[in-house]
């Protein structure tokens, strides 16, 4: 307890504000210390703190704010913080009001707000609030007014229920009332006044709605039933208005809330307008009416049943309850006999499914709607809907359709024998609903506009109309549709490859019974050769010269672009023959090469050999894959590629390959979008493109390379019938070379044509660029004149793929293994090579000639590692059809794929399928040990192997050489004699010297003609063994000239032709086919020289 003489004593009761009070520093404020209050504050300040209402003191004419525990709570995160404050400081929201409180106060008066709406930031936000508000005013010790004495009380959760409570009043529609019987008064709501149509300034009394009732219902009112124990109790009566005659339905709710023996007697209740309900009820009344009578006439069948359940509750049966008499007319089951047995009783072996589908119906609650077959009742044909209308009972509505059925059977059959004569006739055939809307088109139309069967249904047949033909085609229709008339008329029509042709539609119309029009059949007859004729005929007389000229020309054209598109198609084919044999016959060729390598090594004469023999099959594998790259049946291994990389990393190859004379400058657009091509074919194109343009420059100039991104437009696609339009990354390559006429720019990309002197190409490398890019969906184009230099792009269809990462796999040393290979090839000689190749590698093998007799390898248990088969097979099973049944049988099995073609077994698209490994014959040594490495570890196989160290190429070589050719007996050598050699080719050349030095004579070799006229006129030659094509001068031309210095002089052409012009049986003249032995370069000697 504080001392009495303690000037904090009044505030000892004050609470946790008290507390705060005590505590505060009031010397900051006008008040000033505590300890010099005045007794008049000190006094409000302990009555203030003493209350329970909320009580705040506003003092001086600042309005220094004092409050207790009450206000602290309704002040929230306000306090503690308004303690002390200026009220129009503590509440600035609220100061209008508080400033009229201080005027009116402090100048002697009161104020008292009831409801008063503020909106006050108490908990950190803006917030409404509804209070009472009382305001008086404190006299000071002089008697006049120090202060305001306020009493706030906050009603927001009371007026925030009223206006709840109003709005729910208003939206359920609910009148709300007060009844006081003996002053006959009412206190009511806005929505009763508006039930009753009672405008807002009459009194509300019971005499008055007493008035407005229905006098037939007057006697339920209040009034007249007050000795009763509830007078208002649940009633419904009518509200009649005399002035408008209109009757609206009130129903009345209430009950007593006081007691009679109070006096004053107070009923409280509630009033809804329910004229809605009861037009509702009369309408159902009177629809259930119209129902039964409906129910009575209907034609259709109709029951009512109830599911019949066995003890697991599974329904097995079902029972009648009620029917209409047309069930009975329909089923020629009597009523009587029906109703309240089971359907099995009535009507004996009814389709098990019909008591699934009501089942189906109770459980799910799903109308269903089926057709069902009752042998029973004469096989009888129902068409019936059900739904269910109760937890155990289901209607049924179902119609007689068995007329119908056999309708449908013979429409069926007769549409069927129509429509199987439609597809055999050799016109146009379609089918119309009565509204004109096409349904129906025999094959011939889809195969002559190439569209999908169905899409040309209703109106879209139009889009095949020539549009020019439309709005006439489409009037005709109309009218014969609308009048019933025969169709005729003649429109263009588009073909399946762009062009239209003029056709003759004729139909007519089907009728029924009645005359009514139930389909059109009509034809259409292509008339396109004599519309041509009409045509021509027309304008014969003045156009004929003209369009002879003209047709003369645009045959030539076509003709012309005929024959393009068949050669390349025949090369194109040609390439897919040849190259599987081809490349098997290098594989035989450069495996035993190989092999054999290891065996003469040491050797220099047989290593170089080997290394010619090896070039030569390097430069045949070349010469394959350019012509597959041209005929785009080469298999490509597309990456997602980001070309401005790969053209930088290609820029020390360029600079190596075209010499220091040639300036590269290479511009890599910003942003370029990636591509999905093939990497090593995008670097091989832009190397060949690089070294055409050097040719073009003689060795001297400037190349620029350039890619970035473009977009062929609609425009440029319609000039360019072999490009779509859309976004591609273009990849530029230009020189400042000869540039080119239009005439060879027209031929630049047909196999084997060349610029170039003879023999210094093959022609195929622009057609490799064109055949790759067109493989990959791009499209390319060419820029030229003549002196002004040449410009090629490329233009590679955009991937919006992100890039991948591109790993050089043919890195490391070569290795082997010792897991089981299972080696699957027709061709014995490339079986047996690629066997020894592997058991080389230190590998298990087990072979088979063909897919049947691996998979009988595959289903004798042995355990295998991975399958090594040809993609091209003999018999009945393909490869890819082998791996996929090894793969079933053996799950954990690899596969590779070798093939020198692959046709479309194993590439789409020109595309090697996503998973699939392939090594493209010929193949060498380490090319096998790194693909059967690379593939046994990506399928996850631990690695067993030991290295296996490269060989040279000179040992392998050896070793093909040996392979490719039978053994030959020692010929009988003659010696002494001198043969000079001409051939451009340096590798044949020098295989053809040693072979005439490994009979024992003296060869000397010549690159050309003149080099060979430059030997021979120097020294003594006995025989002359040229070549005919010849970079500069002829084989033949070269032989005249020495025959005409040494008339003795032998001469052997070796060439791939059957004679040389000029020498058909000339002496001491022989012929040396290409490709040749050493025994047949013998015997060719031999009689030349006998």
């Amino acid at each position: 307890m504080l001392a009495p003489h303690d000037p904090y004593a009044f505030l000892e009761n004050g609470g946790e504000t008290g507390a705060l009070i005590a505590q505060f520093d009031w010397s900051r404020t006008p008040l000033g210390p505590i300890e010099s209050w005045p007794q008049s504050l000190r006094t409000t300040t302990a009555l203030a703190l003493s209350s329970p209402l909320p009580v705040v003191m506003l003092w001086g004419p600042e309005g220094t704010l004092i409050y207790n525990d009450g206000y602290a709570a309704f002040a929230g995160k306000r306090h503690p913080a308004l303690l002390g404050a200026k009220v129009l400081e503590g509440w600035p929201e609220a100061a209008e009001l508080n400033a009229r409180v201080l005027d009116t106060v402090l100048a002697g008066g009161t104020l008292s707000l009831r409801e008063q709406r503020l909106a006050l930031n108490r908990r950190g936000v803006p917030e409404d609030c509804w209070l009472d508000l009382d305001y008086m005013p404190i006299l000071g010790e002089d008697g006049r007014p120090a202060g305001v004495f306020a009493v706030v009380i906050e009603i927001t959760e009371r007026v925030r229920t009223e206006q709840r409570l109003k709005i729910a009043q208003e939206a359920g529609g609910v009148g709300v009332f007060e009844w006081y019987p003996e002053s006959g008064l009412l206190d009511v709501s806005d929505e009763y006044r508006r039930i009753w149509a009672i405008p807002p300034e009459v009194q509300v009394t019971d005499d008055l709605l007493v008035s407005l009732l229905h006098p037939d219902d007057r006697a339920l009112s209040g009034p007249e039933r007050l000795t009763e124990a509830n007078p208002l109790a649940y009633a419904e009566y009518r509200r009649f208005d005399p002035a408008t005659g209109e009757t609206r339905w009130i129903a009345r709710q209430g009950e007593a809330v006081s007691t009679p023996e109070s006096g004053q007697r107070r009923f409280v209740g509630v009033c809804f307008d329910i004229t809605p309900r009861k037009a509702a009820e009369d309408a159902l009344r009177a629809s259930e009416a119209r129902w039964r009578n409906l129910f009575e006439q209907m034609q259709e069948g109709f029951f009512i049943a109830e599911a019949v359940r066995d003890a697991a509750g599974t329904m097995v049966d079902f029972r009648f309850v009620e029917m209409n008499p047309a069930f009975e007319a329909r089923t020629d089951v009597r009523m009587a006999d029906a109703i309240g047995r089971n359907v099995s009783e009535i009507i004996p072996n009814l389709p098990p499914e019909l008591i699934t589908t009501y089942a189906i119906v109770l459980e799910t609650g799903k109308p269903a709607r089926y057709e069902i077959n009752v042998p029973s009742m004469k096989h009888r044909w129902f068409e019936a809907r059900a739904r269910r209308i109760g937890p155990d009972r289901f209607s049924v509505l179902f119609l007689d359709i068995t007329g119908r059925k056999k309708a449908e059977a013979a429409l069926r059959e007769s549409e069927a024998r129509f429509r199987t004569l439609s597809q055999s006739m050799p016109n146009h055939v379609w089918t119309a609903r009565p509204d004109g809307q096409l349904d129906w088109f025999n094959e011939r139309i889809y195969a002559f506009t190439g569209a999908a069967p169905g899409t040309l249904d209703g109106e879209a047949w139009m889009a095949v109309v020539h549009p020019e033909d439309v709005a006439s085609t489409a009037a005709s229709w109309e009218n014969a549709r609308r009048d019933g008339t025969p169709y005729e008329t003649e429109f263009r029509l588009r073909r399946h490859d762009g062009t239209f042709r003029w056709h003759i539609a004729r139909a007519m119309p089907a009728h029924d019974e009645h005359g009514t029009i139930t389909r059109w059949v009509g034809t259409n007859t292509d008339i396109d050769a004599q519309k041509t004729a009409e045509a021509a005929l027309a304008d014969l007389a003045d156009t004929l010269e003209e369009r002879v000229a003209a047709r003369t020309a645009e045959l030539a054209k076509a003709e012309e672009a005929l024959r393009h598109s068949q050669k390349m198609e025949a090369i194109g084919n040609l390439t897919g023959g040849i190259a599987h044999d081809f490349n098997n016959l290098l594989q035989v060729i450069s495996g035993n090469l190989q092999l054999l390598s290891r065996e003469v090594a040491g050797d220099e004469r047989a290593e170089k050999r080997v290394d010619n023999a090896m070039a030569g099959v390097a430069r045949g594998s070349k010469l394959a894959a350019q012509l597959l790259a041209f005929g785009r049946r080469q298999p490509l291994e597309p990456k997602v590629v980001n070309v401005g990389r790969l053209i930088r990393d290609m820029d020390d190859l360029l600079r190596r390959t075209l010499g220091d004379a040639i300036e590269i400058e290479s511009s890599i657009a910003g942003g370029l979008w990636h591509t999905l091509v093939d990497p090593a074919n995008v670097e091989n194109a832009i190397l060949n493109l690089a070294i055409n343009s050097r040719d073009a420059m003689d060795g001297q100039g400037r190349l620029t390379i350039e890619a970035g991104n473009a977009f062929l437009d609609d425009a440029y696609s319609g000039a360019h019938r072999d490009v779509a339009a859309g976004q591609y990354v273009q990849i530029s390559v230009t020189d400042t070379g000869s540039g080119m006429s239009r005439e060879v720019m027209d031929q630049i990309f047909e196999p084997f044509f060349s610029t170039k002197p003879q023999g210094k190409g093959t022609g195929l490398g622009l057609s490799m660029v064109y055949g790759f890019v067109k493989q990959s969906g791009g499209h390319v184009k060419v820029y030229s004149e003549p002196g002004q230099g040449t410009t090629i792009k490329l233009y590679l269809p955009r991937s919006l793929q992100t890039e991948d990462m591109l790993v050089e796999r043919d890195a490391g040393p070569v290795t082997g293994g010792s897991e089981t290979i299972l080696v699957v090839e027709d061709d014995e000689a490339v079986r047996e090579t690629v066997i020894a190749l592997l058991g080389e590698l230190g590998y298990r093998v087990l072979k088979a000639p063909d897919a049947q007799s691996a998979l009988a390898v595959i289903e004798s248990g042995v355990a295998i590692d991975l399958l090594f088969t040809d993609v091209v097979m003999p018999g009945p099973l393909t490869s890819p059809e082998l791996a996929r049944k090894a793969k079933e049988r053996l799950p954990q099995l690899s596969v590779l794929f070798t093939s020198g073609y692959t046709e479309n077994s194993i590439v789409h698209g020109g595309r090697l399928d996503e998973g699939v490994n392939l090594l493209s014959k010929p193949y060498g040594r380490e090319a096998l040990a790194r693909k059967i490495r690379q593939v046994l570890v990506q399928d996850g196989k631990t690695p067993s192997y030991e290295t296996v160290r490269p060989q040279p190429k000179s040992a392998a070589q050896k070793a093909a050489l040996q392979a490719a050719t039978a053994p030959v007996p020692e010929p009988a050598r003659r010696s002494n004699l001198t043969v000079l050699v001409c051939e451009d080719d340096a590798i044949i050349r020098m295989d053809t010297a040693d072979m005439v030095q490994d009979l024992g004579h003296v060869a000397i070799e010549a690159e050309n003609g003149l080099k060979a006229l430059e030997i021979a006129t120097g020294r003594n030659v006995d025989i002359l063994l040229t070549d005919v094509g010849l970079p500069d001068i002829s084989g033949s031309e070269l032989a005249h000239r020495l025959r005409a210095l040494k008339p003795e002089l032998a001469i052997i052409f070796a060439t791939g032709r059957d004679q040389v012009e000029g020498f058909e049986g000339a002496a001491r003249t022989a012929l040396l086919k290409k490709p040749y032995r050493l025994h047949t370069l013998e015997k060719i000697l031999g009689s030349i020289l006998d």
